[in-house]
């Protein structure tokens, strides 16, 4: 049978000046292999902290947050960071490191929590970045790409190395047509490997759009995390 347990679980996690929420405000929410949920957040700001808080690099004042079951305080260093290497992520702000290339830049995260062959590793990114309209793996420095091309490295950074839970900040931006189509082909296979996605948004149309197969939808208020809608 497969592991039906959540990717991701917040149990009255009570996290520390998280922006735009009250000061004692608790969050709870469960995320199972293969659901898709949105969040709606008040800001950019907000939507990254709570991105940060349930990859355990948020301080909490109380409650806990579990990834696979696991308590992120509860475990050793380097087995926290084995456990981050199967979060993919796009980051609001790009969260690129200006003195490494492109290259290195998008299989970092996998060389140094993971033990992934190099070489498979740039076939795949390749595959990925063809996928989202570049012409392979980008190798040269950030200045140098469009920011178009700046956002297909981020999503191949993020799917790649069958992540067990995709995060993703805003990451249409504004491109809702280029990426579209390509983003939900790469949620629906990661999807189909049991893989968990949320999806923060700042904006409502992607959020109210009813074509985005999310199982559902929550908005992130100064009072907490508010079931909208859940489907079957």
């Amino acid at each position: 049978m497969p592991d039906l347990r959540p990717v991701l679980e917040l149990v009255d996690a009570e996290p520390r000046a998280l922006p735009g929420t009250a000061v004692h405000v608790a969050l709870s929410l469960a995320i199972r292999p293969g659901e898709f949920v949105m969040v709606q957040c008040g800001d950019a700001a907000q939507a990254a902290s709570f991105a940060d808080i349930c990859c355990g690099l948020w301080p909490l004042s109380r409650g806990i947050v579990r990834f696979f079951g696991r308590d992120w305080t509860a475990l050793p260093d380097a087995y926290v960071a084995a456990l981050r290497g199967r979060i993919g992520r796009v980051f609001g702000d790009g969260g690129w490191i200006d003195f490494l290339d492109m290259e290195a830049n998008i299989l970092l995260p996998q060389l140094h929590h993971t033990r992934e062959d190099i070489a498979e590793l740039r076939v795949v990114a390749a595959e990925l970045g063809c996928a989202f309209g570049l012409p392979g793996l980008p190798s040269c420095k950030r200045s140098e790409l469009s920011a178009a091309d700046l956002a297909g490295a981020a999503f191949i950074r993020a799917f790649l190395g069958e992540p067990l839970l995709v995060i993703l900040e805003s990451p249409l931006q504004g491109r809702t047509a280029e990426f579209s189509v390509p983003l939900l082909t790469a949620i629906a296979r990661a999807r189909d490997h049991d893989a968990a996605v949320l999806w923060l948004t700042v904006g409502d149309a992607v959020w109210s759009d009813r074509l985005t197969p999310a199982t559902a939808r929550l908005r992130l208020t100064e009072r907490g995390l508010a079931m909208v809608r859940r489907f079957a």
